[in-house]
């Protein structure tokens, strides 16, 4: 038993059937029932484990590992005991809180792959036990059992075929191959060969799709096919996404410019002005405080969340809240072809009779013969919903021939089948007999061309039937080559008239002196939109990989129909045996070559994503199948498709398309640029209103000016500022936007102009509130000034609380009309459109009234600490506050003249 178990990887495909019986220690009768369940107890049950779920408090707990989170948090309790500001404390726990709340409701489903694969789990297997068919529980065979396998049946476990008797196997979810396959009991050569040319193997959860066959269980478990694609699944990383990281950055950026400006403020403060210890750290931490932009982790958040909420309505379902604007950075779709870029579908698309190839859209009489044989010589039923059910390749010529008005079904009933030789993948043939109403027979023969030619000595031409010359057959060939090399499944139809039917019935006396009828091409064929939409991806600057289990000649030519790649351009089509050949530094180096990948194995997805990961190239992987799940778990963004995908796939994904639509990823892309163009926003507009309040704190002291109060930076940073970053979170996308090169891995929320708009805006900022201090002081404006009875300290009083009004209320408002600004870091507000966005509108509107109702209304300017000011005083702050505007698109103006290069 020991030796069985170390035998869990032997090549059972290149061994000989006798063999393997003798390595797993099992017989044609299969094992004893004591047997059995001795080796259940040794190899455990037939299923998939569960990796270690990680629980809601663990998840919760996550959220907290953010460095921004963490700045956050010590910023509360540094306020809370050193400064006293409970509030402050307050207010941003809850933000945190609310932020990590949000987070794991959006991620809670991440094992669901996992509990998916476990639910694709056949019920039944019918098996050999002590000589016996019977039929248990698929979890209960181990390695050695003899399975009976017949058509409609799901392959409960790996196994190496003892028996096929027109055996086909679809294998898409696991090969990514759309045709089924079909299998042979040959004994292949010994080393690495994919799983979609082992063809005298069966893999576990893959469908028999027609005939009937017998294998030994090999593998069962986490050891199977499917088995080792859930552990790579449980053992993928967890790709950082580019927002995480750009938030992560910032948080460590304002962490360290916070604590030297405090430093410097606080050495000033205590060695050049004489101020005391305890107070100027208390002023440095207060200043260190007002520095950190609390709502920007919820602020963006909520941007996401409302990106999640556009994108549902656009059929992209989002899993993952960062997901949104990785898609917006995306340098890379790797997508599966098919179900992805095709509709994993065999459909017929061309013909051949008469000398002639037609398309499949043309007119086909429904007396031709060629449309009769391949319907005729064909086992497809008819659900009673209508839907056909068989071998795929077999209901796209039924699915023809209604199309054509040839209702197979029909035709039967005046021309009955009476008897039939089974295909059979040594002849490559398969005839069916049907009683004609004059007595004679009819034999409809179909299959490979080169088979079928061999065995016609007439063709017909014009509904009249002509003797088969060499240059005949030439010509057929050379259809047949032309055909195949357009990536098309070709088969082909030939018949005969008997008046008897033998009495045994081979393949010498029923499929020999044929005539030709014609060729049939069918093809998996790709999607309507999934061409335009690799054309939008080029011109965005994205480029498409197509990854395929499909054969190498299929994969070029509908990468070619999709213009992935140029027509005949091979050289950028690399198989799965050929990457095995290149070592992981060799194929990093020439990645960059290839843009399909054919026969590949879910281990080579994973490495195809690592390698440009490995390039700093944000990948998004597209997928449907079992296959599938590794790498999209791997990529930056996995893309599950919602209607054929399997449940595994969407559980390993971040994003679902709802339509299956490949065009919908570049809709989707669009709208993650959108995204994060909106959290630069943002962000630019936080950090530059809050470099506004450090340097006008950080000079003022230094001049012993006394600017502003704690609350008044409390009611800027959380009140007045939160309304319209939100807001702006929701601005409508730039009209260029998807015309810009793709940011990348290596770009930042600081990138393209947006750092030195928040360095001159928040100059600006400071400059113009502590100017207004100055010329309030300087040219005091109070009806008290003419009152003899006051002192000169009362008076003083009185003429500093208008300039700490008028400073605050400047600073407050001047940060609401910048918000008009921050709408494009470079165009101007009057091109995008000032008032576009109704919801930035009354967010102004609102935080316009917030401010001024503090100013103005009784009782609130007394807890505020504001005076009432006058007109010429309000109308100083009206032009202060609104001058930002101007020039702000001065220097806009002047920098776009500079990249224009005037």
């Amino acid at each position: 038993m020991d030796e069985l178990k170390k035998q869990a990887t032997t090549e059972f495909y290149a061994k000989e059937p006798k063999a393997v019986l003798q390595e797993v220690q099992s017989s044609l009768e299969g094992l004893s029932s004591k047997e059995a369940q001795q080796r259940l107890a040794d190899y455990g049950k037939n299923e998939l484990t569960e990796g270690k779920k990680k629980s809601l408090l663990a998840k919760f707990l996550e959220q907290f590992k953010d460095f921004m989170i963490l700045v956050l948090l010590a910023a509360a309790i540094i306020s809370a005991i050193v400064s006293h500001e409970v509030v402050d404390s307050i207010i941003i726990l809850l933000v945190v809180i609310i932020n990590a709340i949000m987070g794991v409701f959006q991620e809670s489903k991440a094992e669901q792959a996992i509990e998916a694969l476990k639910e694709m789990s056949t019920p039944n297997a019918n098996v050999l036990r002590d000589g016996h068919a019977l039929s248990i529980k698929s979890d209960e065979l181990v390695p050695g059992d003899i399975v009976l396998l017949e058509a409609g049946d799901v392959v409960p476990a790996d196994l190496r075929l003892l028996e096929a008797a027109s055996l086909k196997i679809e294998e898409a979810a696991l090969t990514g191959e759309s045709v089924p396959v079909e299998k042979e009991l040959v004994v292949l050569p010994s080393g690495d060969i994919g799983i979609g040319d082992r063809v005298n193997m069966a893999f576990s959860n893959s469908n028999i799709t027609y005939g009937r066959g017998k294998g030994v269980v090999v593998n069962t478990g986490m050891s199977t096919e499917v088995g080792k694609i859930a552990d790579m699944l449980a053992k993928a990383d967890e790709t950082e996404t580019p927002l995480k990281t750009n938030l992560n950055e910032l948080g460590k950026f304002l962490t360290i410019a916070i604590i030297v400006i405090a430093i410097i403020m606080f050495i000033v403060g205590t060695v050049v002005n004489g101020t005391s210890f305890v107070d100027m750290l208390l002023t440095s931490i207060s200043l260190a405080v007002a520095a950190i932009p609390e709502g920007l982790p919820a602020i963006v958040t909520i941007i996401l969340a409302l990106g999640t909420q556009v994108m549902a309505k656009r059929n992209s379902v989002i899993r993952k809240l960062p997901a949104v604007e990785t898609l917006g950075s995306t340098d890379i779709i790797a997508s599966d072809k098919t179900g992805t870029l095709t509709l994993n579908q065999m459909t017929v698309e061309k013909m051949y009779y008469d000398n002639r190839q037609i398309n499949a859209v043309a007119e086909v009489d429904h007396e031709n013969m060629a449309l009769r044989i391949m319907n005729y010589a064909n086992d497809t039923k008819r659900s009673q919903d209508g839907s056909l059910i068989g071998d795929p390749t077999e209901t796209a010529m039924v699915q023809y021939g209604l199309d054509h008005q040839f209702d197979v079904t029909e035709m039967l009933k005046s021309e009955p089948r009476v008897a039939e030789l089974p295909f059979d993948s040594e002849r490559k043939l398969m005839s069916t007999i049907h009683q004609l109403a004059d007595g004679t027979y009819l034999v409809a023969v179909k299959g490979a061309p080169d088979v079928l030619l061999q065995r016609t000595t007439k063709v017909l031409i014009n509904q009249q039937e002509v003797p088969m010359g060499n240059k005949q057959k030439e010509e057929i060939l050379w259809n047949n080559t032309d055909l195949a090399k357009q990536a098309l499944r070709v088969l082909a139809m030939g018949y005969k008239v008997i008046t008897e039917i033998p009495a045994t019935l081979t393949s010498e006396d029923l499929e020999n002196n044929l005539v030709f009828a014609g060729l049939v091409g069918m093809i998996d064929p790709e999607r309507k939109e999934a061409a335009e939409a690799v054309r939008m991806a080029k011109s965005a600057g994205i480029r498409p990989i197509m990854i395929t289990g499909d054969h190498k000649d299929t994969a070029e030519a509908i990468a070619a129909r999709l213009g992935i790649v140029t027509a005949g351009d091979s050289s950028a089509v690399l198989t799965g045996a050929e990457l095995n050949e290149l070592s992981d530094e060799e194929f990093s180096k020439a990645v960059h070559n290839y843009s399909v990948y054919a026969r590949v194995s879910p281990e080579h997805k994973v490495r195809i994503v690592k390698a440009w990961q490995q390039e700093g190239k944000v990948v998004a992987m597209t997928g449907d199948g079992v296959n599938d799940a590794p790498s999209l778990k791997q990529a930056d963004i996995g893309i599950g498709m919602g209607i054929t995908g399997t449940e595994v796939s969407k559980g390993a994904s971040d994003m679902v398309l709802a339509d299956d639509n490949f065009a919908t990823i570049v809709v989707a892309v669009e709208e993650g640029r959108k995204v994060f163009s909106n959290i630069q926003k943002t962000v630019q507009y936080l950090l530059a209103a809050n470099l506004g309040e450090v340097l006008t704190l950080f000079i003022a002291t230094l001049l012993g000016w006394d600017t502003l109060l704690p609350i008044h930076l409390l009611w800027i940073n959380l009140v007045t500022d939160t309304f319209p970053a939100i807001a702006l979170g929701m601005e409508p996308a730039e009209k260029d936007l998807m015309k810009h090169k793709p940011r990348g891995r290596n770009s930042n929320l600081f990138s393209g102009g947006v750092f030195s708009s928040i360095v001159y805006q928040g100059i600006l900022e400071g400059g113009i509130t502590l100017f207004v201090y100055w010329f309030a002081i300087r040219y005091p404006d109070h009806t008290a000034i003419n009152m003899p009875e006051l002192t000169t300290q009362a008076l003083y009083n009185l003429q500093h609380a208008d300039a700490l009004t008028m400073c605050f209320a400047t600073l407050g408002f001047m940060q609401l009309f910048h918000a008009f600004n921050v709408k494009s870091i470079k165009q101007s507000i009057f091109k995008v459109g000032p008032f576009r966005n109704k919801t930035f509108n009354w967010a102004i509107l609102l935080s316009f009234a917030l401010m001024g109702v503090i100013l103005v209304v009784p009782g609130l300017n007394d807890i505020f600490r504001v005076a009432s000011l006058n007109f010429h005083q309000w109308a100083t702050v009206g032009i202060a506050s609104f001058s930002i505007v101007p020039i702000v698109e001065c220097v806009k103006f002047v920098q776009r003249k500079i990249e224009s290069g005037q």
